[in-house]
């Protein structure tokens, strides 16, 4: 299995389908916003490539904040279930489901 962190979050997702994380990160010196739902990423600030084998979130990115949103998600009413998550915090959510 891959265990980049793109991947990692992705399991995540699948292993708490109720769930959808937002994840800002600065990607290439760039700030952007991934939403990550059921396994697949997709960024909420640029065009993500069709290729899903091209991540959406590299492992070089620098996770800012995550927030977990309950599904489905609507950006102009989300349903937070927590927010601003650091990675480190995040990580031990990710060994809670295995991942």
């Amino acid at each position: 299995m891959n265990n980049s962190i793109g991947k990692r979050l992705e399991q995540y997702t699948i292993k708490r389908p109720q769930e959808v994380l937002v994840v800002t990160a600065e990607v290439n010196g760039e700030l952007d916003q991934i939403a990550i739902y059921k396994g697949f990423s997709s960024s909420l600030m640029r065009p993500t490539a069709f290729d899903p084998e091209v991540p959406v979130l590299p492992n070089d990115a620098k996770i800012l904040t995550i927030d977990r949103v309950a599904s489905p998600y609507n950006p102009q009413s989300p349903r937070y279930i927590e927010q601003e998550i650091t990675w480190d915090s995040m990580q031990a959510l990710l060994l809670e489901v295995g991942v």
